[in-house]
């Protein structure tokens, strides 16, 4: 639809969104009855797409709360530097809230510039998405897999170094282009946010509720109290709970501290979130079927890609696991596509962490690197677009930015790939 038809998509994706999902829901209530379908929509609500949007708004409102005060002047040198920053960050706060602190001041640094799209295509490949790799903070996959018993730094330890690279090649082709364009602008326009006084932070509290925000992640993976509370046949464990109610709390902590004026420098918009929670509770309950059919393994309609996950004698291959996670991540949603595959591979996180060291780390490379592959691939990606196009960069349509997943990002995975999978 955004290619399609852009303008009547931009006034009524929530429409749109909202007519698809029914077109799930109508026949699957005709088909097996009003109970399960509401199963359904409870299981999806309380189990994955509540946790996840309340905290993508956790940190999203305490991100968008931090004014990086003065204005950059967008060079190659200094975007990379941010990209940088922002990918070391992204472990340790998320990709959305890394995402959130610094795309604004990249867009500000470059808003003179004739060229400046491909600066925010690659901030969304190495910020939103590769940076977030080594640590069950940095990614919701990651997050899912911590909750299923992987330890805290097994992801660390076995993807540093495809990461690095990734990094490393992904930033040099960044730098290549982007001095490439610089030079072939010249003379730059007059820019519309000329320097300030001082380069400072403004709005710092927020760095206390977003440390909370990282601290209830982490509490919710680690104290498991055992008490499950069940909503209509789906269970809720009461550190889910706690989780999901501290961070709506850390949300509202950071509206009420953040000083007047902060956001509006910022200008801080809801727009983002409103798109991202209009579009993905549609995408996480169509995908139930997909899922489902993907968990069904050898006895489901999907057998012929279940047998493509092991080799003729019978032992898992990693390379498939890389490629038809990182696939299915791209157009669904890497968090639920990781969930399906780790079940694929057995969902036994101390056998997966030992013996199966090779698959696990495959599935949650794919999950993470290739969901930089379109849009939709993760949450932060469509964020830092809507945040983006509002401050008047013209951004790739969703085949143009498939376009440069496709020439820059596809043929790094591959030497990736080549290497360590």
């Amino acid at each position: 639809m955004p290619l399609a038809a852009p303008a009547a998509w931009h006034h009524h994706f929530g429409k749109i969104a909202a007519a698809w999902t029914l077109a799930l829901l109508v026949p699957f209530g005709l088909s097996f009855g009003a109970g399960a379908t509401g199963g359904v929509l409870v299981h999806t609500l309380v189990e994955e797409y509540l946790p996840f949007t309340i905290l993508l708004c956790a940190l999203y409102t305490t991100a968008g709360g931090i004014y990086i005060r003065g204005n950059l002047h967008g060079s190659p040198a200094l975007n990379a530097g941010l990209m940088a920053l922002g990918a070391v960050l992204a472990s340790f706060m998320g990709t959305t809230g890394a995402s959130m602190l610094l795309i604004r001041p990249l867009i500000r640094a470059n808003d003179n510039r004739r060229h400046n799209a491909h600066v925010v295509v690659f901030f969304i490949f190495i910020v939103s998405n590769v940076g977030g790799s080594l640590t069950p903070l940095g990614d919701p996959p990651l997050f899912l897999g911590f909750l299923q018993g992987v330890s805290f730094l097994w992801t660390a330890g076995h993807l540093w170094a495809p990461t690095l690279f990734l990094l490393a090649a992904l930033l040099a082709v960044f730098c290549a282009i982007d001095a490439w364009l610089y030079r072939r602008e010249g003379v730059i326009r007059a820019d519309p946010t000329p320097d300030m006084p001082t380069l400072g932070i403004e709005g710092s509290i927020n760095l206390l509720p977003l440390a909370v925000a990282v601290g209830l992640v982490l509490m919710s993976g680690t104290w498991k109290p055992g008490v499950v509370l069940d909503l209509w046949g789906t269970p809720l464990p009461l550190q889910a709970l706690v989780r999901d109610l501290g961070l709506i709390a850390v949300t509202a902590a950071s509206l009420w501290l953040t000083p007047a004026g902060v956001r509006e420098k910022n200008r801080f918009s809801w727009a983002p979130m409103e798109e991202v929670a209009k579009l993905f509770i549609a995408i996480f309950l169509t995908m139930v079927p997909v899922i489902a059919m993907l968990k069904a393994g050898p006895a489901g309609v999907f057998a012929p890609l279940a047998a493509l996950l092991t080799g003729a004698d019978g032992q898992p291959l990693p390379a498939a696991y890389f490629w038809l996670t990182g696939g299915l991540s791209s157009v669904l949603d890497n968090a639920p596509t990781y969930l399906a595959f780790f079940n694929l591979a057995g969902g036994n996180a101390q056998q997966l962490m030992g013996e199966g060291a090779a698959v696990l780390a495959a599935i949650s490379g794919g999950a993470v690197f290739m969901g930089a592959m379109t849009y939709i691939g993760n949450a932060p990606n469509f964020m830092v677009k809507a945040i983006a196009e509002e401050r008047g960069v013209k951004m790739p349509s969703f085949g143009g930015y498939l376009l440069w997943s496709g020439a820059v990002l596809l043929p790094v995975l591959l030497v990736m790939a080549w290497i360590w999978i």
